[in-house]
């Protein structure tokens, strides 16, 4: 019911309160009580609280009385703290203070009669600041000057530690310390360091007499020779170096000796050939005023050269100072010839290498201008190749729809075999013409390769076209596997590439079969040409890509062995890899490595999917436009053979004149592209649709492979052939371009 921690005195009264109240309630209970057993009862029970309540009373007074005594106990220690911190003050060999509040609460007798002029006016309501500023303004007390040390204004602004030293008379110091403790409270001591300043100047006298020693001696021992004069120009001191360079006789040596005196028996001697650009002495002395130092290389008679310096000195002396550097200027001319004779065999090496660039120089203009040349003729080659292939292959075309023509006419007559080997010469003509017009254009700048993106199955089908009829005649199965993957490449390169593999694989399989497919490795595709022929031995391998490299097989056609080397230099520029596996008899793979493309449409001019099965009879008005009277008359006479009635016209205004006297559209268009008198076949298809006003469908049978002519094919809407044109795909294209439109 009571707070323990209050105070003795708070808790004996509320313990009186509690017993009172106590009482009191056991008198009403007695005046109201019911039974003599209740007053009993009630009795006590108050007894044993008051037996209770005063034990806790005598208790409180106890421990009232032990505080009573502690404090008296405290009180008595601190009486006889203060007492002996005023003997250990007193006992002190130095001076303390100490300043409570900013006033002077106790010092010592060290510190009151130290400064004999300010200990009256030290007493306890003296301020920390009154006390500096007397020590400021004390006679008898000279503060420190020295900024490492500190002074009173420092010491008032300081922190917690601070520090200056007062210099008394009769040579004595103190040292005066400041320090602030934890009850905010400033604390000065006062400790005498007589004996260790004396201490310390001691020992730099002795310092500076050992240093002294020590630079007469350097002085006197340097090879250097030292003098110095004063400002009316005489000797003070100099060392015997000085006197031994000039070679100075003793009077002149001496303390007092004039500088011109020197000078002049210098010259008098002839010790020098030369005093410099100053001949006169009086000269020299003004530029040494005039400039404050004065700096000539002299030589001597015998051969040894001197430095001279004069520095001004402040007040008006200067100081010479000589040195023999006959040595370094005998190693700087060596250097100095030595230099000249490299620098002149530089200049020759120079000369040397200025005529041999010169010559290089020449040399290489005439290697420019000879590749220039050759440049030059390598493109003219190739335009003339360009040029003329249209009337290389103009001939050629005419004759194979003539063969073509003759074949079919001669079936059943003795000539047929003749006829068969004059279409297998006009191929293997073909196939060589095309295989020089490519390494023609491989060789040139590569101008004419143009990438694009396109499904694989569009190389794969003209495979299967082209090469399908040739392995047939050896008996041998031609296998395609389609792919849907797409690439990146040129295609009409890829496509010779790829032709000459299956056709090399077809001339070196005696039996069997070829198979072409391409699979997805990683981010390549990998078109490969899979055959059971002879085989290529190890040897072989590293050199059939080579131009006019064959390899003799029994039964095989003889080639140029011109088709590696096209696949090689067209991958080459393509930056596709190719390679080759093979073991003798067994067989070989030729592998293209192309990159797959990341998207977009199929390459511009490529042909639709259509069917090899032509129908039984070409009920069709052809309109053919051919400049080339052998090609019209080849062509009429192939396209009347499939049963179609030809318009046969050499260019536009014929094929109009042709249309109008008919009076009805033509069911196809087949158009050369290369026309006379600047005319071409783009403007005879779009002439005559604008004729008929209706959409005829179209070919383009042309020798120019650009691919400005493929745009244009799919811009205007027509299909594109190349010249000598393959029958076994004109006669599909002819049909899948006519056949009726399906009703939606």
């Amino acid at each position: 019911m009571i707070d323990k921690n209050l105070p003795p005195e708070i808790q004996v009264k509320k313990q009186l309160r509690i017993i009172d109240a106590l009482i009191r309630r056991a008198d009403r209970e007695q005046d109201f009580g019911g039974s003599p057993y209740s007053l009993f009862q009630s009795a006590v029970s108050l007894q044993g609280e008051v037996w209770e309540k005063t034990r806790d009373l005598e208790l409180a007074l106890d421990t009232l009385g032990k505080a009573s005594v502690v404090l008296e106990s405290t009180e008595h220690a601190r009486d006889q703290m203060q007492r002996n911190l005023a003997d250990t003050l007193d006992i002190m060999d130095g001076g303390f203070a100490l300043f409570s509040a900013g006033k002077l609460e106790i010092c010592n007798d060290v510190f009151r009669s130290l400064i004999p002029d300010i200990t009256a006016r030290i007493t306890s309501n003296l301020t920390l600041d009154a006390y500096f500023d007397l020590l400021e303004d004390s006679k008898s007390a000279t503060l420190s000057v020295d900024p490492d040390v500190g002074t009173p204004g420092q010491t008032r602004r300081a922190g917690q530690r601070a520090s200056f030293v007062l210099a008394l008379p009769h040579d004595r110091w103190f040292q005066v310390i400041s320090r602030r403790t934890s009850s905010n409270s400033t604390a000065l001591l006062q400790t005498e360091i007589t004996g260790i300043v004396r201490k310390n100047r001691l020992e730099k006298d002795r310092l500076i007499d050992k240093q002294a020693h020590f630079l007469q001696a350097a002085f006197d021992n340097m090879t250097q020779g030292v003098c110095t004069f004063s400002a009316e120009g005489t000797l003070l001191i100099q060392n015997a170096a000085f006197g031994g360079l000039l070679d100075l006789p003793y009077p002149l040596r001496r303390k007092g000796t004039a500088f011109a005196q020197i000078l002049e028996h210098v010259t008098r001697n002839r010790q020098f050939q030369a005093l410099g650009p100053y001949r006169r002495i009086e000269d020299r002395i003004l530029q040494l005023r005039r400039e404050g130092m004065l700096r000539d290389r002299i030589r001597q008679v015998d051969g040894r050269v001197l430095d001279l310096q004069v520095n001004m000195l402040p007040d008006g002396g200067f100081i010479v100072n000589i040195m023999d550097i006959t040595v370094e200027t005998q190693t700087t001319q060596s250097l100095e010839r030595r230099v000249q004779a490299r620098t002149s065999e530089l200049t020759q090496a120079n000369l040397r290498l200025r005529q041999q660039y010169d010559e290089q120089a020449r040399v290489e203009d005439e290697l420019r201008i000879a590749k220039e040349e050759a440049e030059a003729a390598v493109s003219s080659k190739t335009r003339f190749l360009a040029a003329a292939s249209h009337d290389l292959l103009q001939p050629i075309n005419a004759a194979k729809l003539l063969i073509s023509s003759l074949v079919d006419r001669s079936r059943q007559s003795d000539m047929v075999e003749t006829i068969d080997r004059l279409d297998r010469a006009f191929s293997s003509m073909e196939t060589l013409l095309h295989a020089l017009l490519d390494i023609s254009r491989l060789e040139s700048t590569g101008s004419e390769i143009t990438l694009s993106e396109f499904a694989i199955d569009q190389i794969l089908s003209h495979i299967s076209e082209d090469c399908a009829p040739l392995a047939a005649e050896k008996s041998l199965r031609l296998s395609i596997v389609p792919s849907g993957l797409r690439v990146k490449s040129d295609q009409h390169y890829l496509l010779r590439c790829v032709q000459n593999l299956v056709v090399n694989a077809i001339q070196y399989t005696p039996s069997g079969r070829i198979l072409v497919g391409c699979r997805r490795r990683g981010n390549k595709a990998v078109l490969e040409v899979w055959d059971t022929g002879i085989g290529i031995s190890r040897k072989d391998q590293k050199r059939i890509f080579s131009e006019f490299t064959r390899i003799n097989a029994a039964g095989s056609r003889a080639s140029m062995g011109l088709g590696l080397s096209i696949v090689e230099q067209a991958c080459r520029h393509l930056g596709h890899k190719v390679s080759v596996r093979s073991k003798p008899g067994k067989g070989s793979v030729f592998s293209l490595e192309l990159p797959i493309a990341q998207g977009g449409d199929a390459a511009r001019g490529v042909q639709p999917q259509i069917s090899s099965v032509p129908r039984s009879d070409m009920s069709l008005i052809v309109a053919v436009v051919e400049n080339d009277p052998d090609v019209l008359f080849a062509t009429t006479q192939k396209l009347e053979s499939w049963g179609a009635s030809v318009l046969a016209a050499q260019g536009t205004r014929e094929a109009i004149r042709l249309v109008r006297e008919i009076g009805m559209a033509p069911d196809i268009i087949l158009a050369d592209y290369h026309l006379e008198n600047n005319d071409d076949g783009i403007r005879c298809i779009a002439a005559l649709r604008r004729l008929v006003k209706s959409e005829i469908p179209a070919i383009m049978i042309t020798a120019d492979r650009s691919e400005k002519l493929l745009q244009a094919g799919q811009k205007h809407n027509f299909s594109v052939l190349t010249k000598p044109v393959h029958l076994s795909r004109l006669r599909p294209l002819i049909d899948w371009k006519t056949r009726p439109t399906s009703p939606s």
